[in-house]
């Protein structure tokens, strides 16, 4: 998603009322409130976190496309500059070994260790964790998202940390305290905001300390056997997460950082230890998670969720940043059915930006504006993905030119140079009717009251050979239906997709007529009034 040019004014920025713009006016009330205490902010940093002991996934891409938005639109309303990190916990010791990557009895004997101590099963990277950090960041720069890089390995190992790191031992017992009311009487009487590596098996070990030492700035645990002692600086120990995003929060000075509905008990718990520690926790606000078809969450161990390659097999990528934006705090079902109202919602929103771009206030309020960084393309798409995908199935035509026959005979200044977006939705909306749409299909035999409707509906058509305004074309098929006294009327348009198409519902029939032609509707109308048209294959 590449950058663009627009810049509307501070004021009108402050103003807005779409959801990004209401997310940076929390970091300009945090900004100001710096500046009053005499720390004003030098920059504001916006932070998402990934573990990668699995690849990025479409939640990877919400949360970095999200927090981008806010970003952007706090660069509007502010002239202190701005950063994005996605940090990496691949310090984080491998807990169990993913079933979809080769060499897995080599995984299994470095269990514990951390992630970039483990070898690279795929054999291009100096170890697990290097791997999928780099496909993070092919995967990021895959949607051109701004952002920096950060590796929890590094940072630990480089010395970054060592003062927050000390200042959590400084203050053992409150972070310690803070932790223990929300733990198990098992898991209490082990708990330690540290977690050493092991200096015999590098592992990361949850074991309980012995003596921490702040003074000296180590800790003592018993590694098999032996009573050790290491610094808690350098690399030596790693924190348990909820005092390691609280650490991290501390030791960059992270001011924005969003999460998911089931880390909420996480956040409150990681802003009470910053706090603890003397720091200022991040504003944010937490999304809600993606269910599936059957309304349950989605989960990357059962499989059930929607992947990213999976979406732009079928949708552009903006139809997917559209779904990323929009009610961003309402509970969604992410499956293959979305797909298409989701696109066509890109190319509604796209239309409107274009009719309405002259008033900057409505702009900022247009999904597209976000999406696109401020500059929406000036394309057109005269003809919708719904439509496409009754086109596809009408003519049984999968040949591009063939489709864009129609398209041009509706649509004489159509053509894929000219409209490059329109031409991309042909080829999705191919794949998208073979795949889900024709699988589907069941025709079934009209009534003796629809078959009457239909007839005159086919001689109408007939009747407006040529015809390709299709607001003329649907007044005339509701007219036909409230003769023959549908009640309601859209049980008439039902039955004609039922009869007609194989699907219970569609776009509107006289846009679709006057697509695929009114005398080439008829004959298909007439195809099926004689059962003609198969269902499925």
């Amino acid at each position: 998603m590449p950058s663009g040019s627009a810049h509307p004014s501070q004021e009108l920025a402050l103003a807005a009322r779409a959801w990004p713009f209401e997310e940076a006016r929390k970091v300009v009330v945090r900004a100001e409130h710096a500046a009053k205490t005499g720390k004003p902010l030098k920059e504001v940093l916006f932070e998402t976190g990934y573990g990668p002991s699995g690849l990025p996934h479409i939640g990877t891409f919400g949360e970095v496309a999200r927090t981008t938005w806010v970003r952007r639109a706090f660069a509007l309303m502010s002239d202190i500059p701005t950063r994005l990190i996605a940090f990496s916990d691949d310090m984080d010791g491998l807990r169990k070994v993913p079933g979809n990557v080769p060499n897995q009895e080599m995984l299994a004997r470095h269990l514990g260790q951390p992630l970039t101590a483990v070898p690279d099963p795929f054999g291009t990277h100096e170890s697990y964790g290097a791997h999928n950090n780099a496909r993070l960041r092919a995967f990021l720069d895959r949607f051109g998202f701004a952002y920096e890089f950060m590796s929890a390995t590094d940072c630990y190992k480089s010395g970054r940390f060592d003062e927050a790191l000390l200042t959590i031992l400084a203050n053992y017992e409150k972070v310690r305290d803070i932790v223990l009311p929300t733990l198990g009487e098992e898991r209490r009487a082990t708990y330690s905001p540290f977690l050493p590596v092991s200096p015999r098996s590098g592992k990361v070990l949850q074991v309980p300390l012995l003596e921490w030492n702040k003074a000296a700035g180590t800790v003592v645990f018993d590694d098999e056997g032996v009573k050790t002692e290491v610094p808690v600086t350098g690399g030596h120990v790693k924190c348990q997460w909820k005092a390691d995003w609280a650490m991290r929060w501390l030791a960059l000075g992270v001011d924005y950082e969003m999460a998911g509905k089931d880390l909420i008990s996480s956040v409150e718990l990681s802003s009470k230890i910053v706090k603890a520690l003397g720091g200022n926790p991040p504003d944010g606000f937490n999304y809600e998670l993606f269910l599936d078809a059957d309304g349950q969450r989605i989960s990357k161990s059962k499989g059930n969720g929607l992947s990213i390659d999976e979406w732009l097999t079928y949708g552009p990528e903006e139809s997917i940043a559209l779904f990323m934006f929009q009610k961003p705090r309402a509970a969604k079902r992410l499956y293959f059915d979305v797909i298409p109202k989701a696109v066509d919602d890109y190319v509604a929103f796209l239309a409107q930006y274009h009719a309405e771009e002259t008033d900057a206030a409505k702009a900022l309020e247009n999904p597209v504006w976000h999406i696109h960084n401020g500059a929406p393309p000036k394309q057109t798409y005269p003809v919708s993905f719904a439509l496409l995908l009754n086109l596809v199935s009408a003519s049984n035509a999968h040949n591009r030119d063939v489709l864009w026959g129609f398209i041009r005979a509706y649509a004489p200044d159509a053509s894929p140079e000219a409209n490059p977006g329109l031409d991309k939705l042909v080829g999705y909306a191919v794949r998208y009717y073979d795949d889900f749409v024709k699988p589907r299909k069941r025709f079934r035999a009209p009534t003796m009251h629809e078959r009457e409707a239909l007839n005159e509906l086919a001689d109408m058509l007939d009747g407006m050979a040529g015809e390709r305004d299709g607001e003329k074309v649907q007044f005339e098929i509701y007219e036909i239906g409230k003769r023959h006294a549908f009640d309601p009327l859209r049980d008439w348009f039902k039955a004609i997709y039922e009869v007609v198409i194989g699907q219970s519902q569609g776009p509107r029939f006289g846009s679709f007529a006057a697509l695929f032609g009114c005398a080439e509707t008829a004959a298909l109308i007439r195809r099926a009034l004689n059962g003609e048209l198969e269902s499925g294959a």
